[in-house]
C-alpha cells in the first residue's frame, strides 16, 4: 500500500463520503453532507437503501463463509470503513478467512489501515486500484489470495459508476475469468424498477456535482450482470428482501437490488 499522503478534494461531493454520511459516519465533509441532504430531501428512502445494502453485505458474506465454505474474498469498491466490514463478518465465521479490499478513493486510502486489522489466523490487504483495471486488481490480489481456489467477489454499489454496458461486461468477464470455478459473485446496484422517475432524479442530482457519475439500471439489466452464473435463491431482488433474517418484521423493498451467484 502506498505511503504517500493522498490528496483529497473537499470541494466536490464524492460517493464514498456521501454514503458514509447516510450510514451515520463521520468521514465526510460539508460538501458531501449538503449533497446527501439535497438527495434525501426528495428521496428520503435513500438512507434505507444505504442501510439495507450494508445489511445485505453481512448476510451474503455470512452465507458464503458459513454455508458455502468460502475463505477468500475480493471486495472492490470498498468504501469507507464502518461497522461489519467484510473481513469482520467473514472472520467471525472463519478466522482463517483472507480478504483483499480494492478502492481508488483517496479518503478510503487514508483510512485503509482500519481495514487491515483482522485475525492472526487470516489476512487482510488493501489495493489502491480502479474497477476499470481488472487485470491489475487480479495481479495484486494474487499476492494475498490463492486464485486457483474459490473467491467471493464483492461488488456492492460500484458497478453503477461504470456507465457503458459493454465496458461493464468486459470488466465482469475479466474479473470472473481470473477466478476459480466455485467462486461467487455478489452485486448490489441501484434500480429504477421501484420508482423510475425519482431514481433518475437522484442520478441527475448526483451527476450534476458528484463524482464519479452514477448510472441507474433496470432489474433486468442488473440480472444480466450474472449472465453465465448460477444465481442463488431468491435471485436478483431488492437487497432488503435477499434472505432476510428469521423473524424479521415486515420489510419494505428498497431501490437497491442485489444477488449472489456461483461460477460453475
Amino acid at each position: 500500500m502506498s505511503t504517500e499522503t493522498p490528496k483529497i478534494d473537499t470541494s466536490i461531493p464524492h460517493n464514498a463520503r456521501i454514503w458514509n454520511y447516510w450510514l451515520g459516519g463521520k468521514d465526510n465533509y460539508p460538501v458531501d453532507r449538503e449533497m446527501g441532504e439535497q438527495i434525501r430531501s426528495f428521496f428520503p428512502e435513500i438512507v434505507d437503501n444505504a442501510l439495507a445494502d450494508r445489511a445485505f453485505l453481512v448476510r451474503a458474506v455470512t452465507h458464503l463463509a458459513r454455508e458455502e465454505g468460502i475463505r477468500q474474498f475480493l471486495d472492490i469498491g470498498t468504501g469507507l470503513p464502518t461497522q461489519n466490514n467484510t473481513h469482520e463478518v467473514a472472520q467471525s465465521v472463519a478466522p482463517e478467512a483472507r480478504v483483499v479490499y480494492v478502492d481508488n478513493d483517496p479518503l478510503v486510502l487514508a483510512h485503509a489501515r482500519a481495514l487491515l486489522t483482522g485475525t492472526d489466523q487470516g489476512a487482510t490487504d488493501y489495493i489502491d486500484a480502479d474497477l476499470r483495471d481488472p487485470r491489475a486488481i487480479l495481479e495484486r490480489a494474487a499476492e494475498t489470495l490463492d486464485l486457483s481456489r474459490p473467491v467471493g467477489l464483492i461488488l456492492l454499489g460500484v458497478v453503477c459508476f461504470v456507465e457503458d454496458d459493454a465496458e461493464v461486461r468486459s470488466i465482469m468477464d475479466e474479473l470472473l475469468g481470473g477466478l476459480a470455478p466455485g467462486s461467487f459473485l455478489v452485486v448490489t446496484h441501484p434500480t429504477d424498477d421501484i420508482d423510475h422517475e425519482r431514481a433518475h432524479q437522484v442520478a441527475a442530482a448526483w451527476n450534476e456535482r458528484g463524482t464519479p457519475k452514477l448510472t441507474v439500471r433496470s432489474a433486468a439489466a442488473i440480472e444480466s450482470l450474472f449472465e453465465g452464473l448460477e444465481l442463488l435463491e431468491p435471485g436478483v431482488v431488492s437487497c432488503a428482501l435477499w434472505r432476510p433474517e428469521d423473524g424479521a418484521e415486515e420489510i419494505r423493498p428498497v431501490a437497491e437490488y442485489g444477488g449472489v451467484a456461483r461460477k460453475r
